[in-house]
């Protein structure tokens, strides 16, 4: 139980650590991120503290869906957005493009491998995943069509708000399932589709 511990909190600081990078790339973030970022843009609330308020948010909806939260879940609400905001007041803005470049790739290797971490430690799903598997098994729907339905959702109402969209978002969504793959091979977790699939939301918080 240490080591899971462990596992989970260090998955949870690298994550936020993630968000952090891409929100100082300034090149796009993942579609959550986006969404909080557009909140805190409109409310002047920063964007952990968002991350946290929805999260909570999301986990009360799980409960009509039969969803139920572990310690898991309870740590990845808070955890990541303290950490995200804390990484964000020590990293500096960047303009130089070939140092935003590096801060995207670094933020999604950071979030993949703490998605790794996360999932390895088995200790309850992300708010934003538990919605998704709510909803895949209230609506008879497939997970890839939940959970595309969802995250372009949030883009949307995120870009609208005046969230990041951008070649990061695209970058996002093309490398972070090989990262988290290779996170969990490194760990020695034996890799099923549904897992790989179901990554923590920040994908984050998730």
């Amino acid at each position: 139980m240490t080591k899971r511990w462990v596992m989970l909190l260090a998955g949870l600081v690298l994550y936020g650590v993630g968000i952090a990078l891409m929100v100082r790339s300034q090149l796009g973030l993942n579609p959550w991120d986006i969404l909080h970022q557009g909140i805190s843009e409109r409310t002047g609330i920063s964007i952990g503290v968002v991350g946290i308020f929805t999260g909570v948010l999301i986990m009360l909806a799980w409960f009509p869906l039969g969803q139920r939260p572990g310690w898991g879940t309870l740590v990845n609400i808070v955890l990541i957005g303290l950490v995200t905001d804390a990484a964000l007041a020590i990293l500096p803005d960047v303009t130089m493009v070939a140092l935003r470049v590096l801060l995207l790739a670094g933020g999604i290797l950071a979030i993949g491998f703490g998605s790794g971490l996360y999932l390895s430690a088995d200790m309850g799903a992300g708010p934003r995943d538990g919605l998704m598997v709510g909803l895949t098994r209230t609506t008879g729907w497939n997970v890839r069509t939940v959970r595309t339905a969802i995250e372009l959702t949030v883009l949307v109402i995120g870009w609208v708000l005046g969230g990041t969209v951008g070649i990061g978002t695209l970058a996002f969504a093309f490398g972070i399932g090989p990262v988290v793959q290779f996170a969990l091979r490194l760990l020695g977790v034996p890799i099923a589709a549904p897992v790989v699939g179901v990554q923590p939301a920040a994908i984050h918080h998730g």
